[in-house]
């Protein structure tokens, strides 16, 4: 339950930030500008991207898990979805507060789909397995990536913004302050009464899968 919850709020946040009209997260300016040169809609375009983006992860000999499938499929029908119904705010603070509450958001559901440890997404593991395969550093490979990744999209008409940099600053702090409030022990069901260990033992899982987040 939570793993679909943050996969739909993760829908929901990259639709307060398209409206905000003052940017979108990185790989959201690639979607965008291939929404618009290819006149699909954001969400089908979000599948279909992390669908090629999972195949990329043959060579790279990465698993993907129950979280992984259904981010491809249930993020692009949520953001759709929120789309739909989400009306264009006016003026600046209207789109100020959109901005601010899809970041805000999307760190809340980042943590809750991570929490889960059902796995990464498709972006995600495409940067964790580039890690592994070529031993660089995650900060170096999840620049280069996210560089391309926001030129091209830029060149193909997608907003980059104010609201593309906070995120870009933002992101990786407040998933690694929230994503100990929603991991799951692995062996909660087995688990005896909480001792403090074990309580330490699944907060620096918690932490580890923080420190490796780039996205959803």
């Amino acid at each position: 339950m939570q793993l679909y919850a943050g996969l739909v709020l993760y829908g929901v946040s990259m639709a307060l930030m398209v409206r905000s009209s003052l940017g979108v997260m990185p790989w959201d300016v690639l979607h965008q500008g291939l929404s618009r040169q290819l006149g699909w809609s954001l969400g089908l375009v979000t599948i279909v991207l992390g669908a090629v983006v999972l195949l990329a992860w043959i060579p790279l000999r990465e698993r993907p898990g129950l979280g992984t499938l259904s981010n491809v499929v249930v993020v692009g029908l949520a953001v759709d979805a929120a789309l739909a119904v989400l009306p264009a705010p006016g003026g600046l603070a209207g789109w100020v507060a959109f901005g601010a509450s899809g970041i805000l958001l999307n760190g809340v559901a980042t943590a809750a789909y991570i929490g889960v440890d059902l796995g990464p997404g498709p972006r995600d593991g495409l940067m964790t397995g580039l890690v592994r395969r070529t031993g660089g550093p995650v900060g170096l490979i999840r620049t280069a990536i996210e560089v391309v990744v926001v030129a091209t999209g830029w060149l193909l008409g997608g907003t980059v913004g104010v609201v593309t940099v906070l995120y870009a600053i933002t992101i990786g702090p407040l998933v690694h302050v929230l994503l100990p409030r929603f991991a799951v022990a692995a062996d909660d069901a087995a688990a005896q009464p909480a001792s403090s260990a074990s309580g330490s033992g699944w907060r620096s899982r918690a932490a580890s899968r923080a420190s490796r987040t780039a996205r959803p």
